[in-house]
């Protein structure tokens, strides 16, 4: 219903109530009025017969006695009696009072009410509204039948002046109508606008998250979901006219960095200016949309040709290339974009999306800050994509999915402490996927989430067949705790391996603490309270590892691979900054675990620093679960060689 329907019937409600309330206070004014003034005349009219004692001789026609006459004077001066008329037993006039005087009628006249009277017996009374000069604007006239002996011998009239009795009654009865009419008023009308504002206020709630549910809720603008639909319908339009569309996929170069110098608050505010200078620079016909993260998408329809498509996206190069002014500094940004085309490109939103992404994609790899046109070159690579994407899907479906497990070994006696979970994916040809390339498109795919949980579950369901000596760690995304449900998801693996939670360790990097630090924080302390260990990763090669030490009691730091990787060159600040960091650990309480240790030499060199624990290949490459058995079975006869403590996960 519309705003404008509601409020005309509410107002036709209210005017009805106060209309029926006003009717109904007249129409009980009047009857109770009338009630009183024939009371009134009637209560008069007895008085007369009570207090006359010649009525029948007055009736009969002769001059009323002296005591008669004094009464009829002394009730002139009430006032309000203004008339006394004395009839006989046939209906007829013989004596009238009134303020002009007193005395018999000249000429008698035959009145009907008086004659009803004499035949019924009965009082009869009436009102009127004065219409002459001489009587009032509201009396009423009471007739009253004198009876003797069962007969009426005559009949008494008295008209009594009710103006003033009417008056009262309807200045009372309108002060009444008009506070319940207030009140009728309020007692609708504060419902009434209670739940006129509880119903604008459910639309404005049902509009917000309309627009919520199609739009992205930092920057306003259309998500990825809406995009699909409206391109759709731009598609369409397109085919009508036998016009093209263009679809441009835009993402900012070295948006991490961003991230890393002016943390999630700087990002955040970068991803506002970016989604304005886009509005500001796509025409009053495109379609503006954020992807997700640093990545945004226009569409452009109704253009004539390849040309239009070009001239956008160097305005879109160029509109980037402004520094940007955040926090009180100018920050020099540039952006890549990829463009698909409409028909040539494809003919369906999700295509012409992708198409748009892989050209991205080559604008990055051809050096950042271009523009790159969808080719046909390309669409092997798409169909690579999509090919990967359907092995994803298939294998989250049909448990395609597979652990390995590499070890991780306690220095310095070199006896296997638990091995890490390693997530595999095989091609539908059966050649191995690198994680690298699968991980990333689950997470554009947006199903790492599920994943993840899967992972958290067999990694558990597989550790509780461990002997008890034997820890297991897995690897947390980002995307993971974007869902909000990490701690639910540990915690219900744990119960249903019923494995003590001190035996996983769950391992995070500090890109994730750059997100909502707070809110990780908050979840990260969840998970410690139920006693499984929290390890930070990758230490080392961030710009703020340092500062979440202090920020949040981790029990295990990992020192990047990195670092034993540069161990072997001239330089010595590799091997400075590994000394440094376990000695920080150890005065936090931590343990610490260096990454990557591949050769002797390495092997050596850890054992030296006095690290708590070493993984690398030098002491077992990762393996599937079914190679596990005999390496454990090893692994619980430790021997001088760190290698020989694992057994055959060495050769693994």
């Amino acid at each position: 219903m519309s705003k404008q329907r509601t409020a005309g019937l509410f107002i036709i409600v209210l005017v009805a109530l106060i209309g029926g309330t006003l009717l109904a206070v007249k129409l009980a004014a009047d009857h109770l009025l009338y009630q009183d003034a024939t009371s009134t005349a009637r209560k008069w009219a007895r008085y007369v017969t009570d207090n006359v004692e010649d009525l029948e001789q007055i009736a009969g026609g002769e001059e009323p006695s002296s005591a008669s006459m004094a009464f009829f004077r002394w009730s002139q001066q009430i006032g309000m009696v203004f008339r006394y008329e004395i009839f006989n037993r046939e209906g007829y006039s013989q004596l009238v009072s009134d303020r002009h005087g007193i005395g018999p009628v000249d000429v008698s006249e035959y009145n009907v009410s008086a004659a009803r009277c004499v035949r019924t017996g009965l009082p009869y009374v009436k009102v009127g509204q004065g219409g002459e000069a001489d009587l009032p604007s509201f009396f009423a006239q009471a007739y009253v039948p004198v009876i003797v002996n069962g007969r009426a011998i005559a009949v008494v009239a008295a008209d009594v002046d009710q103006t003033e009795e009417r008056d009262r009654y309807y200045q009372t009865f309108l002060v009444a109508g008009i506070s319940l009419c207030a009140l009728t008023a309020l007692a609708f009308g504060i419902p009434a606008m209670a739940w006129y504002r509880r119903t604008k206020e459910k639309q404005r709630a049902d509009e917000e998250i309309l627009f919520l549910a199609k739009h992205d809720g930092m920057t306003g603008l259309v998500n990825r979901g809406y995009l699909t639909e409206r391109l759709g319908e731009a598609l369409a339009n397109a085919w009508a006219v036998e016009g093209c569309l263009a679809v441009h996929h835009i993402d900012l170069d070295r948006f991490k960095e961003v991230n890393d110098t002016l943390g999630h608050h700087g990002g955040d505010t970068l991803i506002k200016l970016m989604a304005e200078r886009l509005r500001a620079t796509a025409g009053s016909a495109d379609i503006v949309a954020r992807l997700g993260g640093d990545e945004f998408a226009i569409v452009q329809p109704g253009i004539a040709d390849r040309s239009e498509a070009d001239r956008l996206a160097q305005r879109l190069l160029d509109t980037m290339a402004v520094p940007f002014f955040i926090n009180g500094h100018d920050m020099a940004m540039t952006a890549s974009v990829g463009t698909a085309l409409a028909p040539q490109d494809g003919q369906e939103p999700e295509r012409l999306l992708r198409c748009a992404d892989l050209a991205l994609h080559h604008s990055k790899s051809d050096g950042r800050n271009r523009a790159r046109l969808f080719t046909p070159d390309m669409d092997s690579e798409l169909q690579q994509r999509l090919g990967l994407e359907r092995c994803i899907r298939n294998a989250l479906q049909d448990d395609g999915f597979e652990l390995y497990f590499q070890p991780l070994v306690d220095m310095p006696d070199g006896a296997v402490a638990g091995y890490e979970a390693l997530l595999r994916l095989r091609a539908e040809d059966g050649s191995p996927i690198p994680p690298s390339t699968f991980i990333p498109a689950a997470e554009e795919m947006g199903l790492i989430g599920m994943i993840g949980s899967w992972v958290i579950r067999k990694a558990c369901m597989t550790a509780a067949q461990w002997p008890p000596r034997f820890t297991v760690a897995v690897n947390l995304s980002a995307a993971q705790f974007d869902a909000g449900n990490v701690c639910d998801v540990v915690s219900a693996a744990l119960a249903e391996a019923a494995l003590e939670p001190q035996r996983l360790h769950l391992e995070i990097t500090e890109s994730l603490l750059l997100r909502e630090t707070s809110a990780v924080m908050t979840e990260l302390a969840r998970l410690k309270a139920l006693g499984v260990l929290i390890v930070m990763d990758d230490f080392g090669t961030g710009y703020s590892s340092l500062s979440y030490l202090w920020r949040f009691p981790f029990d295990k730091i990992k020192i990047d691979r990195a670092f034993m990787q540069s161990l072997d060159s001239a330089d010595k600040t590799a091997e400075t900054i590994v000394k440094t960091i376990v000695g920080l650990g150890h005065s936090l309480q931590m343990r610490v675990t260096i990454e990557g240790v591949e050769d002797a030499r390495q092997v050596a060199f850890v054992r030296d620093v006095d690290c708590d624990e070493v993984q690398g290949f030098y002491f077992g490459r990762p393996m599937p679960e079914g190679d596990l058995a005999a390496g454990m079975l090893a692994a619980l006869h430790t021997g001088d060689d760190p290698r020989r403590s694992i057994g055959n996960v060495s050769a693994a």
